[in-house]
């Protein structure tokens, strides 16, 4: 059965990637990405440790998604968020922080809950932001290589064993600064380009 804390998360998965919308040029005056633009650096090493922590307290079970044991390789894209049209980036961002803050909120080790508190502070703060981007325009459908990711992903979040809820946590874990990345992107609009190009 589906983890419970998994379900309201699977709820707001399958609203984003049906009738998500996103201005094309502009940000609704309710969003407020713009602080994201320039992410602090504590926050990303606050992340890397929790990534590190993760690691250690997990030993093998923590690096399944690197040993290709666990098949939920949502991360594994041959897109980038900068591939997509500016409308779909912020679907991917509300998808991507709704999975992670869902498995950041699991039960943890004591060493473990505790270097996860300021990230996932950060990403239920960005989570609500990112709320008030997304609006419902039921003519919309993402882009096709987004729709068969956000199916990825509902299809990983539907699996019934607690080891495909392990394995999701890990990959989500294990991404973090991915995520971070994608936040980032969307912030920036059409000011966010691949590494190494000038926009």
């Amino acid at each position: 059965m589906l983890h419970p804390s998994l379900t309201p998360l699977l709820v707001l998965v399958l609203g984003v990637s049906l009738r998500a919308a996103f201005p094309h040029h502009t940000l609704n005056k309710d969003c407020r990405l713009s602080k994201y633009q320039n992410i602090v650096q504590e926050e990303q090493q606050a992340m890397d440790k929790m990534r590190q922590e993760f690691v250690s307290t997990a030993g093998n079970r923590g690096l399944w998604v690197n040993n290709h044991k666990c098949n939920t390789r949502l991360f594994h894209r041959k897109w980038n968020a900068v591939d997509l049209p500016m409308s779909d980036r912020v679907v991917l961002v509300a998808a991507e922080l709704n999975l992670t803050t869902a498995m950041l909120e699991l039960p943890a080790a004591p060493s473990f809950a505790e270097v996860r508190r300021r990230p996932l502070d950060f990403f239920r703060h960005a989570r609500e932001d990112v709320r008030g981007c997304v609006s419902v325009d039921p003519s919309h459908q993402p882009s096709g290589r987004l729709r068969h990711w956000l199916h990825k992903l509902q299809a990983a979040m539907r699996a019934e064993t607690p080891e495909s809820t392990a394995c999701l946590r890990a990959t989500a874990i294990l991404h973090v600064l991915q995520v971070l990345d994608n936040l980032r992107c969307a912030a920036l609009q059409d000011k966010c380009c691949r590494t190494g190009m000038n926009c």
